[in-house]
């Protein structure tokens, strides 16, 4: 599977967005118990084989958590809702599960037969893939059917949203961050695992030595607190996860390409002034060789006492290969994760070391030029919002009959 496959694949399970690199050894079972029951969903089995494929698949993904213990989490939800459904009596068709394996490959701009063959490449069998997108579709559909007729969306529903995203109001967060790289994949096993514990944490001051400790973040000195933020200058995918969490909690582990990320809320609070949304983020991107060595870290440094503004990176890069600056202005939705998220934190002309490239060997100085605020009236319709809303709701009873299934299930799970 070529790297760029696999940049493509790590798409699939954006959390809009933000994703977890993750790494599994979940060991070789031998030919006589590949195919043993380890848990038993009410009458129905799940073998050792299934759980590793699952786990395999996770993995290629880039999906958030332990692959191994995910594996046997969603595939015990997955009898769950098969039942359900053919207890409703709902049974999708063949081209149904086909169009919903175009839907799912097209998330990483591949053809289903595209997305099949990388995974066949990489030991997971169509089946697996078959399987996963099979029980997503039929739920999605039950779900649709069964909670529909009882949602309604009122005027004063949208009148609230609006104002949500009208700037009526303003939100800004008080937030600390733990920043853990990931360049190989034992590195990455060793991350997922600290980061497992990590997320556990439930003291501003615990977080605050966790992250002098271990943050390869610039913030690490400061305990990994950053300054007080607007919230639509964060990565419109990292927004919920923030405003999820209550004062003093930590976020679940997240990607963000190159690095396991972790974030504390230490306060939220409502302002008068509304923030606005941006329509373009301008910023660059120089390139220097040796990862976070001492040389690299001391090239940075100096760039970073030569240069005001970023055209002064220009005269940084004379005479050097043009891939080693990159500068341009982006819509906030095309910009990668790890980037938006550090531009988030700087002002214009402002500096970070933060990231790399290259599996840890390229470093990157990422300048933030400057920031394009949104027209007014250029905000979601009264559709797009009645969809988010009713498209909330059905999230929120589809998790709430699953939790009820599972409470009435016989789960059996061997160790």
């Amino acid at each position: 599977m070529t790297p760029a496959t696999m940049r493509r694949l790590s798409r699939i399970f954006a959390l809009p967005g933000l994703l977890l690199a993750a790494a599994i050894s979940t060991g070789s079972a031998t030919a006589q118990n590949l195919f043993e029951p380890v848990i038993k969903v009410n009458d129905q089995a799940v073998t050792r084989y299934e759980i590793e494929q699952r786990a395999r698949m996770l993995t290629l993904f880039r999906a958030p958590g332990n692959p191994a213990q995910l594996a046997r989490e969603q595939l015990i939800e997955d009898r769950l809702k098969l039942d359900a459904a053919d207890a409703a009596g709902l049974v999708l068709e063949e081209p149904d599960i086909e169009a919903g394996m175009e839907e799912f490959a097209a998330r990483a701009d591949l053809t289903a037969e595209e997305l099949i063959r990388a995974l066949e490449g990489a030991g997971v069998a169509e089946q697996t893939f078959r399987a996963f997108v099979r029980s997503g579709v039929t739920w999605r559909e039950l779900i649709r059917a069964r909670f529909i007729p009882r949602i309604s969306v009122s005027e004063s529903d949208l009148e609230r949203a609006r104002d949500a995203v009208s700037g009526q109001s303003g939100v800004r967060v008080l937030m600390s961050e733990i920043i853990l790289p990931v360049t190989t994949p034992a590195q990455a096993e060793a991350a997922q695992a600290r980061a497992a514990r990590l997320s556990e944490i439930d003291t501003v001051a615990e977080f605050s030595s966790a992250a002098r400790q271990y943050s390869a973040s610039g913030t690490r000195n400061r305990g990994g607190r950053l300054d007080w933020m607007p919230i639509t200058q964060l990565p419109a995918s990292l927004r919920p996860i923030v405003l999820g969490l209550a004062p003093g909690e930590v976020s679940d582990p997240l990607s963000t390409g190159n690095a396991i990320a972790l974030f504390q809320l230490r306060e939220i609070e409502e302002t008068e002034v509304p923030e606005p949304e941006y329509e373009a983020i301008e910023y660059a991107a120089y390139y220097i060789d040796g990862g976070r060595s001492e040389q690299a870290l001391a090239r940075a440094a100096r760039v970073r006492a030569e240069v005001d503004t970023c055209d002064d990176l220009y005269g940084v890069a004379k005479d050097q290969p043009p891939e080693v600056l990159d500068r341009g202005a982006r819509k906030p939705e095309e910009i990668p994760t790890d980037i938006a998220f550090e531009l988030s934190k700087l002002d214009p002309g402002e500096i970070s070391t933060t990231l790399t490239r290259a599996q840890g060997e390229t470093l990157v100085l990422l300048m933030l030029c400057g920031r394009t605020a949104a027209l007014d009236g250029e905000g979601p319709t009264d559709e797009d919002l009645t969809n988010f809303i009713r498209n909330q709701r059905l999230d929120s009873f589809g998790e709430g009959y699953l939790e009820q299934l599972r409470a009435e299930a016989r789960i059996v799970e061997k160790e």
